[in-house]
């Protein structure tokens, strides 16, 4: 089943930020990642207007997205984002489809 990353950043260096930015496309295409939405323009509808970078990458199974994430290019293009205190990062995998019970 489909499955995504939903990544979302507050910045600090956007320079910095961009060294990292440009490395990630390599990495998803390896485990069949597909970038949905990266950047552009957002609107903040409830809540704390807090993250300004949101990002969705989409995985043909939660297995990959997982394994992108646990990949040796991926920990490394990571940890050079943390050491370089780039930003406040957060990132979810969810899988698709609506599994709320109905009753």
């Amino acid at each position: 089943m489909t499955a995504y990353w939903l990544a979302r950043a507050k910045i600090n260096d956007h320079d910095e930020y961009m060294k990292y930015a440009t490395r990630v496309p390599g990495i998803l295409e390896k485990f069949n990642g597909k970038i949905l939405t990266r950047g552009g323009n957002r609107k903040t509808l409830e809540g704390r207007d807090y993250f300004e970078r949101f990002v969705v990458i989409e995985f043909e199974s939660m297995e990959e997205a997982e394994a992108c994430f646990n990949s040796d290019e991926y920990k490394a293009a990571a940890q050079f984002r943390r050491q370089n205190n780039v930003g406040d990062n957060e990132l979810t995998i969810v899988e698709a489809g609506d599994l709320t019970p109905t009753s």
